[in-house]
């Protein structure tokens, strides 16, 4: 049958596609990239925040449409709305066909082969137990890929959905990893990018002491993939030898994701965050001693239950200092089923828009300056396609992670070929984005 995919949510989602995508392929079905010639599509949901679920219903909906007036025979949703829905799907969303939890994504022919002969099925393995990994069809773009390290998560912060969706922690074989990116690179894969819901205690459960900086030389030594990237690592996990191993190889770019998510202690302690303004800052710091340029990347929430104008204040003050070189705020979203949820002193959305205007605007000055900084500069970029409305390059540098960072835009008298790594010259700083042009030696 021909099968098509929508993908949402994180990159971690994602990779639970690839894994499927292949088990269909091998199993002789075909993927098509347009949902309109498919015979059964398949919705990789997302549902960690309320506009992240409503994206997914909304797609569904969308999808349903197809099986009316097309010649769609069914829907599988899978990912995180499955499994956290999985007893109000069906009742609420009469058109899905199949329904599939984050511990049954082998079951994903059965699903099909189910939906295509007009029967409803559904299936919820034990997340704790189900197969880590797997082959998979990488998604474009070729180049760039991401490696998953661990799956689900031991943290239980207050407003969080994760471990009830993802269930515990639990790490891979590193000699598994180390054979994925062996593949991945034969593929043609230029960076990649290690995630988990904290990569900072990558193996703690397996070999009973954090192996990330272990990892991370073994890919360096074990492969020539030219950009390792390392996102969600924990503040308070952030060891001297983490710092340390960034230094290895410039292979291992300085760029480290580090969410803080706030610095008064009191909102830390509410939203049940190990470590306090003392870890948060002695990350930073410990960061910025050891590894020279790195770029520090992190998100922040505000408006949770019980923050105070003094706490926004305090907020403030420490990005002004801090100086991150990446920065997403996020208003707070009250799930249910977490704790937050229930707090007294909820706080009004119109209030928590003005305290992320707040901060960004604060970034947004440090991110203009830290971007002037870089005119006249000669950097590495690794190049993502054409713009031919624009008449322009783009790719990223170092300092930009896939998806979530910012671009640079560059002219250049050699035709360049996505992925392909290339020297630009900025010659223009914008808030967020450099503008240059290509240089060859």
């Amino acid at each position: 049958m021909k099968i098509a995919f929508i993908s949402l949510g994180c990159p971690k989602n994602q990779l639970d596609l690839e894994v499927m995508a292949a088990t269909l392929k091998d199993n002789g079905h075909t993927l098509v990239k347009e949902d309109i010639e498919a015979d059964v599509v398949i919705v990789n949901t997302c549902a960690f925040i309320e506009s992240a679920l409503k994206e997914s219903i909304d797609n569904i909906l969308d999808v349903a449409w197809l099986k009316k007036n097309r010649n769609l025979k069914g829907i599988v949703v899978t990912g995180c709305m499955a499994e956290r829905y999985r007893d109000q799907i069906f009742g609420e969303l009469p058109e899905v066909d199949a329904v599939l939890g984050v511990g049954s994504i082998d079951d994903i022919c059965t699903a099909v082969e189910k939906v295509a002969a007009g029967e409803k099925y559904s299936a919820f393995g034990d997340k704790n137990t189900s197969p880590l990994g797997g082959k998979r069809v990488v998604s474009a773009p070729k180049y760039s890929s991401y490696l998953k390290i661990a799956e689900g998560c031991d943290n239980h912060c207050t407003y969080c959905v994760i471990p009830s969706i993802r269930g515990k922690y639990r790490s891979r074989e590193m000699d598994d990893l180390i054979e994925e990116a062996k593949v991945l690179e034969k593929e043609g894969v230029k960076e990649l990018t290690l995630i988990a819901q904290d990569t900072t205690r990558y193996g703690l459960d397996l070999y009973g002491e954090k192996k990330l900086p272990e990892l991370l030389r073994r890919l360096v030594d074990e492969t020539g993939i030219e950009w390792f990237r390392v996102l969600y690592c924990y503040p308070e996990e952030v060891t001297e030898e983490l710092a340390e191993v960034f230094n290895y190889s410039p292979r291992i770019l300085p760029y480290i994701d580090l969410p803080i998510q706030h610095i008064s202690d009191k909102v830390l302690r509410r939203m049940n965050r190990r470590g306090g303004e003392a870890a948060v800052r002695r990350a930073v710091a410990l960061l910025r001693e050891k590894v020279k340029d790195i770029s520090i990347r992190t998100t922040i929430i505000v408006g949770f239950p019980g923050e105070t104008e003094e706490d926004v204040e305090q907020l403030c003050a420490f990005v002004d200092e801090a100086k991150f070189d990446r920065l997403g705020v996020f208003t707070y979203s009250p799930e249910e089923d977490t704790p937050a949820a229930s707090f007294d002193d909820q706080i009004e959305e119109e209030e928590k828009v003005s305290r992320m205007d707040s901060v960004m605007r604060r970034q947004l000055e440090i991110s203009a300056a830290n971007n002037a900084e870089k005119v006249g500069k000669t950097i590495r970029v690794l190049c993502e396609d054409y713009d031919v409305v624009a008449e322009t390059y783009f790719g990223r540098s170092e300092a930009d992670a896939p998806e979530i960072d910012g671009k640079v835009y560059f002219s250049s008298k050699k035709k360049v070929r996505p992925g392909t790594f290339v020297d630009v010259k900025i010659e223009e700083a914008m808030d967020y984005d450099l503008v240059g042009k290509a240089v060859f030696s």
